[in-house]
């Protein structure tokens, strides 16, 4: 707490605060390719790994965005990330939700698909970034298996990244990550209101 504080010791408060950050951001002076998670049941797990997508692309690098379970529909931002013309790959390789599909072999077969089509990616130096969209939902499922993914991951190049975003992603993938997150769900519209989804806010 810093309400109860002289301006003074507030201003000493953050100087002490400043070096010690100082001291963290000069000792953090590794790069590497980083494996990162965003799940759980909150919203903005594919958001999130958006924005690090046009941060991307923003440094004029090559990413490809494989989606796992949606394909089935469009995206708003599949057309604006369109525009990017060669530096950016999309493929939607799924064909909606489980319970929509209701195929569970041939939604088998369109994991393994897209798992191999993302593999290219990983392996591609010229990809600086990949997202693998709902892959979790795909191994949570059981359409891919944990390992194979694991082993898939060891064979990126040491400065690209790899984004897996979906619910329940597995404790072994968590604890391969470098970073991951747990969007935790605190209210939603469609589950409390009925509010159906929207463009802009869901597609």
């Amino acid at each position: 707490m810093t309400d109860n504080l002289s301006p003074e010791q507030y201003q000493q408060k953050m100087q002490r605060r400043k070096a010690v950050q100082a001291e963290r951001v000069a000792a953090a002076n590794q790069e590497k390719g980083l494996i990162i998670v965003n799940t759980g049941n909150g919203k903005g797990k594919t958001t999130a790994a958006l924005g690090m997508v046009m941060r991307s692309l923003g440094h004029g690098y090559r990413v490809a965005i494989v989606q796992f379970i949606k394909g089935a529909w469009e995206p708003a931002e599949k057309a604006v990330l369109e525009r990017f013309g060669d530096q950016l790959v999309f493929r939607a390789m799924g064909e909606g939700f489980t319970w929509e599909t209701q195929d569970r072999d041939r939604d088998i077969a369109n994991a393994q698909t897209a798992w191999e089509t993302a593999l290219t990616f990983i392996q591609d130096p010229d990809y600086r970034l990949v997202l693998l969209d709902e892959v979790n939902i795909a191994l949570k499922l059981g359409y891919l298996d944990v390992a194979t993914v694991l082993a898939g991951l060891e064979t990126k190049p040491a400065d690209s990244h790899v984004i897996l975003t979906g619910r329940g992603a597995p404790p072994e993938l968590i604890d391969r990550a470098d970073l991951a997150t747990e969007m935790t769900l605190l209210k939603h519209p469609f589950k409390e209101q009925g509010v159906k989804a929207q463009a802009g806010i869901e597609f």
